[in-house]
C-alpha cells in the first residue's frame, strides 16, 4: 500500500486488483467518516489515460493525487483506484481517482480491469465524472465510446434502486458553445445506450431511469489556466450540499451508512472480482447485517465489561441492592442507545432485528441478577411479614385481622419492590415469584394458626384436666349416692366454661362454623375423656380403696380416733358397716354414670354379696347368681368399668385380705377380757379359805414362814412389774408366754446383781450410829439404783405401801 500522508489519501485497490482493507480502514478512522452517518457523498472519475483526471480532481476538490509530468512524456500515472477526502466541501465528500482506460501499460488486460473498476465506481459512487476530450464529440471512433459502452454494460449487472449522476466533463473546450455541444453529446450517449445489450426487462427502459446526465465544459488547463481555474471554482460550488434534495447526489436510496462503507466497498469488489452480478439492495442488507451485528457484539462486549454492571452483578449476589432497577436500566439504555446511534442509517429491518437480538442477549445476561434481586425482595418481604405478624399477635390483635393486614401490607411492599427492579425493555412476569411469596405467607399463616390453635386447645385441655382430675378423684374416693350426680354437675359446669372460653377465643381466627364446632366438640370429648380416664384409673385401684375404707371404718371410731377393743364393741356390726361402705365404693366404681340413667348395680351387689344367706335347705334347688355375667343389666358395655364377674372376684379377695383384721380384733377383745378378769371367782376363794385353814394356822404359829412368804411376795410383785405380765398377755396367751420366756431370766439376773451391789456397799458413820436407818437405807438404795423398775423399791420397803402403790399405778 502506498499512502500519501500529506494529502490524506490512500490506495483502495492496487494495480493487481487487491483491495487494501487495512489502508482504507485506517483512512476512514483518520477522517472520522463513521461519524457522518448518511451525510457523505462519493465522487469518482474515469476517463482515458493521461486525460487530466488527477489534475481536475486536485483543482476541483483540493486533493493531492499524483499528476503526470508532461516533461517526462505521457504515461500511466494512477494505478488501480485511489481515494482522498475533499478539503473544504460539506458534507464529507470522498473522491476516487480511477486508473485511466485504454493504457498501453495493461495491454490486453485493460478491458477486464476497466470493466471491474467501472462497475466498482458505479456501485460505490453517487457522482461519476467522465473525463472526455472536446474534439471526440460527434466522432464515430472517439476515445470515450468504449468507456461509455463499458459503463452502460456493467450497469446492466448492477441492480441499484437509485440513480447515479453521470457528469460529462468536456476538456479543452473550443469556441463552439456548450449549448451546441451538449445535444450532440447526448445524442451520442443515447446511441451508445441503445446499442448496449440489455436484459429483457430493460430493453425499453430509457437512460434517464438509471442516470442523471450532466454536461460541463472546461477550458484547456495548459493554454487557459486562469480561465480553467475559474471554471473549476464555479463547478466546485455544485458539490456543496450535494446530498440535499435536487443536488448532484440527491437520490439517497440504497446509501450505505458511513460506518459500513469500508466493509461494503470490500464486499462489492469481492463480488466484482468473482464476476457475479452485483445486487446492491441485497448487498445493502448484507452490509447492514454484518455491520449491525458487529455493532451489537461490540455493545454487548462493552456492556459485559462495564464497571457499573459488574459491580451491580456482584453486589446482588450477596444481598438486595438499592436502586437496582434504575441502575440496570441506565446501563442497558446506554448500551442500546449507543447501538441505535451507530446503526441508525442501516437498513431498518436489519437494524431492528439485530437490536432485538442484542436486547435478548443483554436480557439473558442480566436475568439471573434480576431473579436474584427478586428472590432477595421475596425473602426480605417474607421475613418482614413474619416479624410484623408476630408483633401484631403479641400486641393482642385478632389472628385473622393480623393475618389479613400483614399479608396485604407485605404483598403491596413486594409489588412496590418488584416495580423498582423492573427492566423496562423486558416484559418479564414477576407473578410466579409473587405467587411463591403468597404461598409462603399463606403457609406461614397456616403453620402459626395450627400452632396457636394447638396451643389454645392444649391450654383449655390443661385447665379442664386440672379442674376435673382432682375433684373427680376425690368424689370417687368418697363414693356415695351423690358421687355421680356431683361428678355430672362438675363435668357439665367445667365443660361449659371451657367450651365458652374456647369459642370466644376462636372468634378471632375467622374459621368456618363446621371447623369451629369440630374443635368445640373435641374439647367436650376431651373433658368426658378426662372423667372417664380418671374413673377407669380409680376402678383399677378399687380393691386398694375398698381396703382403705374398710380399715378406716373398722379401726377408727365415729370421731376418727383409733379404736381400742375393750370387749364392749359389737365387732360383727362394725364389720358389717365397714363392708357395706366398701361395697358401696365398689358399686360406685362399677360403671360410668355421666348420663342420668338408673341402674341396679348397688342392689345387685348388696343382694349377692352382703345379704346372701348361703344355700337353701333344699339342696336340690340351686340359687341363681346375679354376678355370673360379664355385663350389668341396663348398663352398656362401653360404660362398664368393672364387670359383675370381676366384682365377685374383687369382693372375695377383699374379704380374704380383711379377714385378718377382724380376727385380730376378736383376739384383742378376748385378751382384754382375760386381763380384766385375772382373779379367781368368789367360790374359789371361799373354797381356798375353808380347805386351807390348817395351813393358815400353821403360818400363824410360825412367824418365820410369814416373813419368807412376805419376801417371796415382794420378789414376785417386783418381777410382775418388771416383766409387765398384764401387758404381755394383752395380745393373747401364747404370744405372752413366748415373750415372758425370753425376758424372765435377764430380769431375774438383773435384780440379783442389784441386790449384790447394795450388799457390798461400805458402811458409813451414820450407819454405825443408827443401824436401823442404815438397814433402811440399804434397802432404799436397791430401789433407787435401778431407774428402769420402780417396783423394786416395794421389795425392800415393806413399810412404804404408798410408794409401792404409786409404782404399781405407774406401771
Amino acid at each position: 500500500m502506498q499512502k500519501n500522508e500529506e494529502s490524506c489519501s490512500t490506495q483502495v485497490i492496487d494495480g493487481d486488483g487487491t483491495f487494501n482493507i487495512t489502508g482504507i480502514d485506517h483512512f476512514i478512522k483518520e477522517i472520522k467518516l463513521s461519524e457522518c452517518g448518511l451525510s457523505y457523498a462519493v465522487v469518482s472519475i474515469m476517463g482515458p489515460q493521461s486525460s487530466g483526471k488527477s489534475t481536475l480532481l486536485n483543482h476541483l476538490f483540493n486533493t493531492k493525487f499524483r499528476e503526470m509530468d508532461a516533461f517526462k512524456g505521457r504515461s500511466q500515472t494512477t494505478k488501480g483506484i485511489w481515494m482522498a477526502r475533499c478539503a473544504g466541501v460539506e458534507p464529507c465528500t470522498l473522491v476516487m481517482d480511477l486508473e485511466g482506460t485504454d493504457g498501453r501499460e495493461r495491454g490486453e488486460d485493460d478491458t477486464a480491469f476497466e470493466k471491474q473498476s467501472a462497475l466498482f465506481a458505479l456501485a460505490v459512487s453517487d457522482i461519476v465524472l467522465i473525463n472526455m476530450w472536446c474534439h471526440d464529440i460527434g466522432r464515430e471512433q472517439a476515445a470515450n465510446k468504449p468507456l461509455l459502452k463499458t459503463v452502460f454494460q456493467v450497469m446492466m449487472r448492477l441492480f441499484s434502486p437509485r440513480k447515479t449522476t453521470l457528469m460529462f466533463v468536456i476538456r479543452d473546450k473550443t469556441r463552439t458553445p456548450l449549448e451546441n455541444l451538449e445535444p450532440v453529446l447526448r445524442e451520442d450517449i443515447q446511441k451508445i445506450w441503445d446499442s448496449v445489450p440489455k436484459p429483457e426487462a430493460h430493453k425499453k427502459t430509457p437512460l434517464s431511469e438509471f442516470f442523471n446526465v450532466e454536461v460541463v465544459a472546461l477550458s484547456s488547463y495548459e493554454e487557459k489556466e486562469e480561465h480553467f481555474i475559474e471554471q473549476v471554482a464555479n463547478l466546485r460550488q455544485r458539490f456543496f450540499h450535494s446530498i440535499a434534495p435536487g443536488g448532484l447526489a440527491g437520490d439517497r436510496r440504497g446509501v450505505v451508512p458511513a460506518s459500513g462503507f469500508s466493509f461494503s466497498a470490500h464486499e462489492i469488489w469481492k463480488v466484482i472480482k468473482e464476476n457475479k452480478d452485483l445486487d446492491l439492495p441485497a448487498h445493502k442488507v448484507m452490509v447492514a447485517t454484518v455491520r449491525c451485528e458487529e455493532i451489537a457484539n461490540e455493545k454487548y462486549s462493552n456492556f459485559v465489561a462495564n464497571e457499573s454492571w459488574t459491580d451491580l452483578e456482584e453486589a446482588v449476589q450477596s444481598g438486595p441492592v438499592s436502586g437496582f432497577g434504575k441502575k440496570l436500566n441506565s446501563v442497558l439504555e446506554s448500551s442500546l442507545s449507543g447501538y441505535d446511534e451507530e446503526a441508525v442509517y442501516f437498513d431498518e429491518g436489519v437494524r431492528t432485528a439485530k437490536r432485538k437480538q442484542l436486547e435478548e442477549k443483554l436480557l439473558q445476561l442480566v436475568q439471573p441478577a434480576f431473579q436474584s434481586m427478586l428472590g432477595h425482595i421475596r425473602s426480605g418481604t417474607l421475613d418482614k411479614f413474619k416479624d410484623a405478624f408476630d408483633k401484631s399477635l403479641s400486641g393482642g390483635e385478632a389472628f385473622s385481622s393480623a393475618a389479613h393486614h400483614c399479608s396485604t401490607t407485605c404483598m403491596a411492599m413486594f409489588d412496590e419492590g418488584s416495580a423498582d427492579v423492573t427492566v423496562e425493555i423486558a416484559n418479564w412476569d414477576t407473578s410466579k415469584v409473587r405467587d411463591k411469596l403468597q404461598r409462603d405467607i399463606d403457609a406461614h399463616i397456616e403453620s402459626v394458626r395450627a400452632a396457636k390453635l394447638s396451643e389454645l386447645t392444649s391450654s383449655f385441655e390443661s385447665k379442664l384436666n386440672e379442674a376435673l382430675s382432682g375433684p373427680v378423684e376425690a368424689l370417687l374416693d368418697g363414693a356415695s349416692s351423690e358421687t355421680w350426680p356431683a361428678i355430672r354437675k362438675l363435668h357439665q359446669r367445667e365443660t361449659e366454661a371451657a367450651v365458652s372460653g374456647l369459642s370466644d377465643a376462636l372468634s378471632g381466627f375467622d374459621m368456618d362454623e363446621e371447623t369451629k364446632q369440630k374443635m368445640l366438640a373435641s374439647l367436650e370429648n376431651y373433658a368426658r375423656g378426662v372423667v372417664e380416664g380418671k374413673a377407669k384409673e380409680e376402678a383399677g385401684r378399687v380393691l386398694i380403696r375398698m381396703k382403705e375404707r374398710f380399715t378406716m371404718l373398722f379401726s377408727h371410731d365415729s370421731d376418727s380416733m383409733p379404736r381400742v377393743w375393750t370387749g364392749k364393741e359389737d365387732i360383727r356390726a362394725i364389720t358389717k358397716t365397714a363392708r357395706s361402705a366398701s361395697l358401696k365404693l365398689l358399686s360406685v366404681m362399677a360403671a360410668l354414670r355421666l348420663e342420668e340413667e338408673v341402674d341396679n348395680i348397688e342392689k345387685t351387689l348388696s343382694a349377692a354379696l352382703v345379704d346372701a344367706s348361703g344355700t337353701t335347705t333344699d339342696k336340690s334347688i340351686t340359687k341363681f347368681d346375679p354376678l355370673a355375667s360379664s355385663t350389668w343389666e341396663q348398663v352398656p358395655s362401653s360404660k362398664t368399668l368393672i364387670t359383675p364377674v370381676q366384682c365377685k372376684s374383687l369382693w372375695r379377695q377383699f374379704k380374704t385380705e380383711t379377714e385378718y383384721s377382724v380376727t385380730q380384733a376378736i383376739s384383742a377383745q378376748e385378751a382384754n377380757k382375760r386381763n380384766n378378769n385375772w382373779l379367781p371367782p368368789p367360790w374359789a376363794i371361799a373354797a381356798l379359805l375353808i380347805l386351807g385353814f390348817n395351813e393358815f394356822m400353821t403360818l400363824l404359829r410360825n412367824p418365820l414362814y410369814l416373813i419368807l412368804i412376805f419376801v417371796g411376795y415382794l420378789l414376785a410383785k417386783a418381777l410382775w412389774v418388771q416383766l409387765d405380765i398384764s401387758g404381755e398377755f394383752r395380745h393373747g396367751a401364747l404370744p405372752g408366754l413366748l415373750s415372758l420366756s425370753t425376758k424372765f431370766l435377764p430380769t431375774v439376773m438383773n435384780l440379783i446383781k442389784k441386790l449384790a451391789e447394795e450388799g457390798q456397799a461400805p458402811v458409813t458413820n451414820e450407819s454405825r450410829q443408827n443401824p436401823a436407818a442404815a438397814s433402811k437405807s440399804n434397802w432404799n438404795g436397791v430401789s433407787t439404783s435401778d431407774s428402769s423398775s420402780s417396783a423394786s423399791s416395794g421389795v425392800t420397803s415393806s413399810g412404804n405401801e404408798t410408794e409401792y402403790s404409786s409404782a404399781s399405778k405407774d406401771e
